[in-house]
């Protein structure tokens, strides 16, 4: 490493904080030049969630680190945060740049810029099964070409940067005439777009200048052109965005799982490498695509989006509006109720087709689950309540709507989950389907771990104050008080455990990081060696922790 590199060193994580800032001040200028309503379409957001996961990770590192410690968690970082098309091209983007700071360590400042673009560029190409001219892997071409040409001008790294930011205004001027699609909504490709501002402003803080200074470039091409997003997608296309970080555990072939995903869906992306990769997929049919992966790994960070409800939001039809697309026919279609995304997302994965958003505190009401039967186009279906205090709002929605319809009356998620592994959707006995997935519901031993929110009593832990930490068993009987919730969820094991001890799953609420979820699955392990514990992410308000053991 040089000398300019250590003393660059000090302040790269304002950098890119600052970089991610000027992003996120403009993210919903760069969402609005999204030309398809679905959920890859908010390019802003996307991108922005990408760098505040570089962020996240570099700003753990000690002072004075190197720029090949800054470059891998970097890379970590953003494979670990990249979210929809754009955030994963993007993390791409940024795992060659690393690559290229590291490969060029020695080298003159501007011919270490043009390294790293140029590998930026190859890395990012490489991504995507189906490159299209006209988007961010056009304007990463494009700079990578100027940094080139610069380095061969014999340019100082100054005057190289500013023709770098030059030629990506001008490959984001002119998407419009690679890309049809873009030229009849009247934008700019809104990737390309936000990756200009994040080097613009990336470029001026390393180079001491001030982001009041930098020239407001502006996506549209003329006072002519509006943003209008053009709504081309429909049910003919797949249903679900599916995306989560993959962890093999042997030899992983990349080209093999892109050719399978292929079978599966369009749109598919597997990037990463040493074992860690992110996947994400358009298909019908999340369940196959995580099977496919279970079978050699783990997966985390589950995000599925059902694009048809996105399309609805982001035009304003409504999910069952006169403009709104029929949804494919089915023999049986899945409610089900959940508060916290990775809980919805977990319930989508196994195959519910609607989640409502409620719970404990915020209980659907009758109207609602009609309302989302009205979305669906199925011959039968099923309602999971997840809550008893939703158990008679959905009875009374079987009742009125003008399908079959059946309630499994789960009284949390965690059954629900079980409910859905007993689910076959080509049953022709619904009734008799019913009964199984409660069956399935019914043998999960539940816990939960949550603050009490007033004075009171219960008969095993005597008298409670507010604030303290409770463990319930069953959604009804507090059996374990505390004053952590640690504390509280490992002395709720015993409980849990009295009949049957063999899988649990760990659901850590919106307020309770993985690095606590992670050290509390570590102690349960030391003491129930036999047990196989499965941490996920709920993101439930109110309740730390859900415990699920079968």
């Amino acid at each position: 490493m040089t000398k300019s590199d250590k003393q660059a060193a000090t302040p790269v994580v304002a950098v890119i904080a600052g970089a991610a800032q000027a992003l996120k001040l403009r993210v919903e200028e760069v969402n609005k030049l999204n030309v398809f309503p679905v959920p890859d379409g908010d390019t802003g957001t996307n991108m922005t969630l990408t760098l505040e996961s570089v962020v996240n990770d570099v700003s753990k590192l000690a002072a004075g680190a190197s720029i090949e410690e800054y470059c891998k968690s970097a890379t970590h970082g953003s494979l670990m945060g990249a979210r929809g098309n754009s955030g994963v091209i993007l993390s791409q983007i940024i795992r060659g740049i690393c690559e290229g700071l590291v490969a060029s360590d020695g080298f003159e400042a501007t011919e270490r810029l043009a390294a790293s673009l140029e590998r930026a560029k190859e890395v990012a190409w490489q991504a995507v099964r189906k490159p299209v001219e006209g988007t961010m892997l056009t304007v990463i071409a494009d700079m990578a070409t100027a940094a080139r040409s610069a380095a061969e001008a014999g340019l100082d790294f100054e005057a190289a940067a500013d023709g770098v930011s030059a030629a990506a205004h001008e490959s984001v001027r002119r998407t419009p005439e690679l890309l049809p699609v873009l030229k009849e909504a009247g934008v700019v490709d809104a990737g390309g777009f936000g990756l200009v501002i994040v080097y613009d402003a990336f470029m001026a803080l390393l180079l001491g200048r001030e982001l009041a200074d930098l020239p407001q470039f502006e996506p549209m091409r003329g006072n002519d052109m509006v943003v209008t997003p053009v709504d081309d997608w429909d049910d003919d296309e797949f249903l679900y965005c599916t995306e989560f970080l993959f962890m093999s555990s042997g030899d992983f072939d990349v080209d093999a799982a892109l050719d399978h995903l292929g079978t599966l869906g369009g749109s598919e992306l597997v990037v990463g490498a040493d074992g860690q990769y992110k996947v994400h997929v358009h298909t019908d049919d999340p369940a196959a695509v995580l099977a496919f992966h279970l079978k050699q790994g783990e997966v985390a960070d589950v995000h599925i989006h059902n694009m048809r409800q996105q399309q609805a939001a982001q035009t304003g039809t409504g999910a069952a509006g006169a403009n709104a697309a029929p949804a494919p026919h089915k023999n049986i279609a899945v409610i089900a109720v959940s508060s916290g995304d990775g809980l919805a997302n977990i319930l989508t994965s196994l195959g519910v087709d609607y989640v409502i958003k409620g719970g404990q505190t915020m209980n659907p009401s009758t109207q609602d689950f009609i309302d989302a039967a009205a979305t669906l186009n199925a011959d039968n279906i099923i309602l999971l309540p997840n809550n008893k205090n939703i158990v008679m709002a959905a009875q009374a929605a079987a009742t009125a709507l003008p399908q079959p319809a059946y309630v499994v009356p789960t009284t949390n998620v965690p059954a629900a989950f079980s409910a859905m592994l007993m689910f076959d959707g080509a049953a022709t006995d619904v009734e008799a389907l019913a009964e199984e997935m409660l069956e399935g519901a019914e043998e999960v031993n539940y816990g939960e771990v949550t603050a009490a929110i007033k004075d009171s009593s219960a008969p095993a832990v005597g008298k409670i104050k507010e604030g303290d930490i409770m463990g319930i068993v069953d959604s009804k009987d507090i059996e374990v008080l505390g004053s952590s919730v640690d504390e509280v969820a490992l002395a709720l094991m015993p409980k849990l455990c009295a009949h049957a001890c063999e899988n649990l799953t760990i659901l850590a609420g919106e307020d309770y990081s993985d690095e606590a979820m992670e050290a509390l699955a570590a102690q349960i392990e030391k003491a129930y060696p036999d047990l196989e514990v499965d941490c996920q992410r709920g993101d439930q308000p109110l309740y730390p922790l859900l415990l699920a053991i079968e």
